[in-house]
């Protein structure tokens, strides 16, 4: 039953390449998942009524579907979280991201068979279904670096957005400062200013709402020039954010074959140029890479808001210099080892050890925390002696 467990686990999750079973799971659902979207849309239609029936049928099979993976991957929850019991596995895996997901996914279906037919309220549950496919994407590189980008840069976007809220509070209340004795009905409050702060700023110029006095017009022309660079500081950000990320996966392009990287360390002090800095303002040499720093004797996986600290040993992956102290090589994960499946987290790894890259076919992961190991991942490997 255990050997059934673990090969369902395997199938259910996304597989290596090599694995035609796992990966054609992978597919089916993908498209089932787009199917029961598409039908939910259809669905909406009067004028497809004659083939609601079939409609209907499609999404009960895509339901049924939902149904069962959301059954297997309870019960072979405890493969995903080696280090709990399984009653606690199912658990952990229920109130997951991913779990609630699964469960809205299918559970709306069934409301109106458990509530009284008036609750149309529920059937905004279906909603859930879309984020599927980000459940699907998110094992994927591609999705994996949009992650990562907006992670390192939230400070930034949680700054640029609280600077376009205060522009747009600001327009508001002026607007219905000069506004509202000349349109009353119009700029009844300030939350009309804001809706038309909100559609001036945001370049979206509905034309419900707009202001007629002269002065109104000169805040509109100056709110709308400080509006278009305001609202392009976040795609700046973003933008900016995955040159580097996609620069920082490209250094480690070509380093494989199971030989040993050379890399140099360094200690910072307080003159560095780089202390009290985070990784992504100061300038690295263009064949090297930071790859772990090593802060009171406690080895840290960088990251690019982390800020360097004086006394802090940088370690730099690089293809000029080498430290007999300092390992960075690559591993193989072959089928049956006991790493695949498990979250980095949840793995045995030495203190003075960390995963800095893992290759997974052609795509090269900067991995976080929660990056799942799979069959054939070559990982680089970060030790010191």
């Amino acid at each position: 039953m255990t050997k059934f467990r673990k090969r369902l686990f395997e199938i259910v999750q996304i597989g290596a390449a090599k694995d035609l079973l796992s990966r054609s799971f992978d597919v089916i659902i993908s498209v089932i998942i787009v199917l029961n979207i598409v039908v939910t849309f259809l669905a909406t239609f009067k004028e497809l009524n004659g083939i609601m029936n079939v409609l209907k049928g499609i999404e009960l099979a895509t339901i049924i579907f939902f149904t069962i993976e959301y059954i297997a991957r309870l019960i072979t929850a405890d493969f995903l979280y080696p280090n709990k019991t399984k009653g606690k596995a199912v658990l952990a895996f229920i109130f997951s991201f991913y779990g609630i997901i699964d469960f809205l996914s299918c559970f709306p279906y069934y409301m109106p068979f458990t509530t009284p037919t008036g609750l149309a309220v529920l059937r905004l549950f279906r909603v859930f279904r879309i984020f599927r496919l980000f459940k699907i994407n998110s094992q994927f590189d591609a999705f994996n670096v949009i992650v990562n980008v907006l992670n390192e840069r939230k400070k930034q976007l949680i700054s640029s957005v609280v600077l376009i809220l205060m522009l747009m509070l600001s327009a508001s209340m002026l607007m219905y400062g000069v506004e509202h004795e000349a349109q009353p009905e119009v700029f009844e409050n300030a939350l009309s200013g804001f809706w038309w702060s909100m559609a001036t700023v945001f370049t979206i110029g509905y034309g419900d709402i707009y202001p007629v006095t002269f002065m109104g017009k000169f805040l509109a022309l100056i709110i709308s020039f400080l509006g278009v660079g305001i609202v392009a500081i976040p795609t700046g950000i973003i933008s900016a954010g995955f040159v580097e990320q996609f620069s920082q996966i490209n250094r480690f392009k070509g380093h494989g074959g199971g030989h040993e990287l050379e890399f140099i360390t360094g200690v910072l002090n307080e003159s560095h140029a780089w202390c009290d800095k985070e990784i992504n303002d100061i300038v690295i040499p263009p064949q090297a890479l930071i790859v772990a720093i090593v802060r009171n004797g406690e080895n840290l996986t960088p990251a690019q808001n982390m800020v360097l600290k004086s006394g802090d040993t940088v370690v730099l992956a690089t293809n000029n210099h080498r430290d007999d102290d300092i390992n960075l090589n690559e591993m193989t994960v072959f089928e049956g080892d006991k790493w695949i499946g498990k979250e980095i987290n949840n793995l045995n790894l030495a203190a003075t050890e960390k995963i800095v890259m893992i290759k997974r076919g052609n795509k090269t992961i900067i991995p976080s925390g929660n990056t799942v190991i799979k069959k054939n991942d070559a990982l680089v490997m970060y030790h010191m002696d």
